[in-house]
Parts: structure tokens; sequence; C-alpha cells
């Protein structure tokens, strides 16, 4: 018999605008100009509460032209020696930052931004291991700051919808679960996928979504099995987890920088089950079967990017005056650190930050 799905998967505000203010308006930095700030930066201007504040990047030049491409009140760069993202954090008016830098970056930057006394919404994976990931959360809970793992497809309305049609009962007892990630990324050293000093891979940057599906629905495993690819700098190309369940259920995901997959996911159960359509990270619909010829479609359109619902989730908590998000608990982030850093140590993997 399947074990029962933990409620903090449910979001309580699905159903709201999440245009909609809950509470006084929140000046934002955001830490990198790349493509997902880029992203989160056009889904956060549509929060009625969100003020676009400040942006920082290593040159004067990118911080501006990225200020004035988003509509941001100020622009940091490197200067002096002083990196861009000091400056921003050195800004009083700044109250929450958003880090989206390459995954080695991370702990670093994410410290530096709780010692300056920051709310922090991080980029997935939230750490290289996690030895860093558990440093940062006691940090952030001695200052009583909220800080929170940028996972934004676990608010989407259409992965909230599939946990709470697993956890409804609709499908049974859940016995199997299976989802996969990929496409073909043009290979470099140097480029943040493949680049083994930033946590390249796909573990670090794919994984996340597939497992998902898993966490989501059947929690944590007790059991990771893993084999993959290994490239010749040490980086995971691929990757095939299997997770074990100590009351049965099975689960298999994909992970991959080589091929092209069909990015779908499947929850089957004792009396039906519940599939994907679109990218398994924003499914645009949900089919359901059960019985033998019962089905049917419910179909959905985010706001925005989709970016939108951890946005508010973030400005809501900090709102109120939490310091962790009951969606997103940082206890998940952490397990999922461990998650992975035992998947690296079957596959053979490690990181320049391991040894710190």
């Amino acid at each position: 018999m399947s074990a029962p799905i933990a409620k903090p998967w449910l979001s309580s505000q699905s159903d709201q605008d999440p245009r909609s203010a809950t509470g006084s308006p929140l000046r934002w930095g955001i830490i990198a100009t790349g493509g997902i700030a880029r992203s989160v930066s056009q889904d956060l201007a549509l929060l009625a509460d969100a003020e676009l504040y400040a942006v920082s990047s290593r040159g004067q030049d990118t911080a501006d032209a990225f200020a004035v491409a988003y509509d941001f009140a100020k622009a940091y760069g490197d200067d002096g020696g002083v990196p861009g993202y000091q400056r921003l954090l050195a800004d009083e008016q700044v109250d929450v930052v958003y880090v989206a830098t390459p995954h080695a970056q991370h702990y670093e930057i994410v410290l530096a931004a709780l010692n300056a006394g920051k709310h922090v919404l991080c980029e997935k994976a939230f750490t290289i291991n996690a030895r860093e990931a558990s440093e940062l959360i006691d940090v952030a809970r001695s200052r009583n700051l909220f800080l929170m793992e940028a996972v934004w497809s676990r608010f989407l309305p259409s992965m909230q919808r599939a946990f709470e049609i697993a956890a409804s009962g609709e499908l049974g007892d859940i016995h199997w679960v299976t989802a996969d990630l990929g496409f073909p990324a043009p290979y470099s050293p140097t480029a943040r996928l493949w680049a083994r000093k930033d946590g390249g891979g796909a573990l670090l940057d794919l994984s996340v979504y597939p497992l998902l599906w898993a966490l989501g629905t059947l929690g944590f495993p007790q059991t990771v099995s893993a084999s993959g690819f290994i490239n010749d700098d040490g980086v995971d190309a691929q990757n095939a987890l299997t997770l074990g369940y100590n009351h049965g259920a099975q689960v298999q995901l994909t992970s991959s920088l080589l091929a092209h997959g069909p990015r779908t996911a499947t929850v089957a159960g004792s009396l039906g089950f519940l599939q994907s359509v679109g990218s398994i990270n924003n499914p645009s619909e949900l089919t359901v079967s059960t019985g033998w010829d019962s089905r049917r479609a419910e179909a959905f359109e985010p706001v925005g990017g989709g970016y939108v619902y951890e946005l508010r989730e973030v400005t809501r908590c900090i709102q109120q005056g939490l310091t962790e998000s009951p969606v997103m608990p940082l206890e998940d982030t952490l397990n999922t650190m461990r998650l992975f850093d035992g998947v690296r140590a079957q596959l053979g993997v490690s990181y320049p930050n391991d040894r710190h």
C-alpha cells in the first residue's frame, strides 16, 4: 500500500491569481544576468507587490543593459575589486535577492546575502552538496531570514493538480512512477551545463524535475540505484535513477544532455494512471485514466512564464514573517542534496567544491 502524500507538497494558494498583492511591496535584487534571470525578471514584473530594484553582474555595462531592459532602478557591476553582487548586497534598500548564478557559486553568494541580512531565493540546484546546503540553512535560521530553493515547477497549477490527484486516492495505491527530461546540449568544456567547476552535468541541472514527480507522489525513497555515462571531464552527461520504497513502489527517472526524450511522466496506481502532456517541468495537460475505459484531460495555461507562482510564494512568506515555505521546506532541499550526493558517489562524479 502506498504511503500518503505529505501535505506540504500541496499549496493553499493555488486557486488565487499569483499576480495579486498579498502584502506590502518588496524590493528585489537579481544576482546574475543570464537566461534564467531574464525569465524570472519578466515574471517578477507581473507581481503587484514586487519592485524590480537592483541587478548585479561582473560587468557594469552588462548590469546597466539588464537594468534598462527590465526596468530595474539600480545596476551594480564589479568595481575596484569589489564584486557586483557584494555591492548589491550592501544596498540597504534591497529586501530579497534571487541568486541565478551557476551552481558552484551559490554557497558563497547565498552566504554573503544572508550575512548581509537579505532574504534569499536561490536557483536550483540549491548547492553543490548537502554540506553546503546544511550550512546555509543553519545560517538562515540563526538570522531569522527567509531562504528557499527555486524549484519553480513545484508551484505550477499543473504540478499541484498532479500531486492532488495522486494524494486523493483516485488512482488507488501508487505503485510506480516514470519521468524523463533530456535534450542534446552542444558540448563545450566551459559551458555552464558541461563545466565541472560550475557543477555541470545532467544531475544537478535536470534531475530535479523528474525527481519532482517521484517526491510529489511517493515522497523520498528508501533506496536509490544510479547508473550513467560520465564524460572525459568527469561530468555526468546522462543518468538513470531507480528509487525504491519500503511499501513496494518503484520509480525510474532519466536525465540526459545527449538525447531528446518524450519529457513525460506517468504515475501508475491500482485504480488508474496519470500522464503529463508537454514537458514535465511545465505540463500543459494532465491525462487521467481510471479503470480500462474512463479517461479525461485537464488543461493548464500558466500565468507568464510560470515562475510567477514561486515568486508569489516567496513574497507571501516574507510578508507573513515566515523563514521558509511550507510548500518547499528547507528539509526537502537538504534531503534532495543528500540524495544527489549519494547518486554522485555511485556515478563517480565529484566537484571542486566537495573538497572545501
